[in-house]
């Protein structure tokens, strides 16, 4: 009895110190498939706004604003928007995930679309609220 209770003993410690000194690439990976507001790159993300597709320089100011900007509150709801949105079309691993992006003036409502799922959530990013604004006025 005291044999075996000494080999688990063993066993789970082993197990405790491979679980507490991973990696942290390896934590950032399992951690990343849970992220609300997960960072885009541009490869694999189309952009539009009504329709149109944005290309170049404006595309990649729209990401890298997105990916910069800041985490409020997750909504239980989804909000209305009001307005065009800016959709950003995705694909991460093998699933496409749909980002309905809506300004305001104090924050950013972000429509997360995937599989069945809808998630709603909050953003705060005080260039992305002021040039989405200006992005939607040009080319809607």
């Amino acid at each position: 009895m005291t044999t075996w209770f000494i080999v688990t003993l063993f066993i789970f410690g082993a197990l405790k110190v491979l679980v507490s000194s991973m990696p942290t690439s390896v934590v950032e990976s399992i951690i990343s498939r849970f992220e609300l507001h997960q960072k885009l790159d541009e490869e694999n993300t189309t952009v539009t706004v009504d329709g149109e597709s944005i290309e170049g320089e404006m595309k990649l100011q729209v990401i890298h604003e997105f990916n910069e900007a800041l985490f409020l509150d997750k909504h239980y709801f989804p909000p209305q928007g009001n307005g065009t949105p800016i959709v950003m079309e995705t694909k991460k691993g093998k699933r496409e995930i749909r980002f309905s992006i809506y300004s305001y003036e104090e924050h950013v409502d972000v429509v997360k679309q995937y599989k069945k799922k809808v998630v709603a959530y909050r953003l705060r990013s005080k260039s992305l609220q002021s040039r989405s604004v200006a992005v939607t006025e040009d080319y809607a």
